[in-house]
């Protein structure tokens, strides 16, 4: 999947020069979070958030410093800490030289980017002109997509067992040690594991193949720095129930 399979087009936008309160109000009109902001030529000059309106001198919760830290901040801060509090405009609140993404940029691309710069959401340009933007929710809903083409379950339990097999050798994660055991479409696991974090991988892996009725879980974690033996919870609660 590209950026341009799964943007929004016809993006919502506004103007550099337009006052803060036509901003609220087009946000909570469209009930969107952020808007694009352009100038005059409609090229893409910042983005304006939600965020960028929690602190506001209109319902006072402007940013205050301990008088010592105010001391110790430079007037420039200070006075851009004024200006984002106090403006009537977009172009002071607004973020400059926002993360963008091209529209043929692949969605893994899409989300490097967005976990990189803790972004929400990224205006999607085809050579510097603004033709989309991507938000979670369009993450989502191409998860959404992709989730109703499901592969065909498996036709019996050997081809359970293959494909799980195959999953699991395809992962670098996972240990050598796993034994997979399927019974009309249960799945039992066994075998040793060194990080306990891997039992739950594994067992994922298992309930990812369609077909798989239930997964019961027999895998050892052994520390490597301790050497203790961990057993699972189902061993556990099961010798617990045996010894009484």
């Amino acid at each position: 999947m590209k950026a341009y399979d799964i943007m929004t087009r016809n993006v919502i936008t506004i103007r550099q020069d337009a006052s803060i309160l036509e901003a609220v109000r087009t946000m909570l009109q469209h009930r969107i979070s952020g808007l694009p902001v352009v100038d005059e030529a409609g090229r893409l000059v910042g983005i304006v958030t939600e965020g960028d309106f929690l602190r506001r001198a209109e319902t006072q919760t402007e940013r205050t410093r301990p008088r010592w830290l105010a001391f110790l901040a430079s007037p420039g801060a200070l006075a851009r800490d004024y200006a984002r509090t106090h403006a009537r405009k977009v172009e002071p609140v607004m973020t400059r030289e926002p993360v963008t993404v091209a529209c043929d940029a692949p969605l893994e691309e899409v989300v490097r980017v967005m976990e990189k710069k803790h972004v929400k959401r990224v205006p999607v340009l085809d050579g510097g002109r603004l033709v989309g933007i991507i938000s979670r929710a369009n993450l989502l809903h191409a998860l959404a997509s992709v989730a109703r083409h499901l592969p065909p379950p498996a036709k019996d339990d050997a081809d359970i067992r293959e494909r799980l097999l195959m999953s699991l050798a395809s992962e670098s994660w996972c240990p050598k040690m796993v034994n997979v055991v399927v019974r009309n479409g249960v799945v039992e696991l066994s075998g040793v594991i060194m990080d306990e974090r891997m039992r739950e991988a594994i067992i994922v892996a298992a309930e990812n193949v369609r077909g798989v009725k239930e997964v019961h879980d027999h895998l050892v974690w052994v520390d490597p720095t301790s050497s203790m033996v961990f057993y699972s919870e189902e061993d556990m609660a099961a010798q617990t129930a045996a010894g009484r």
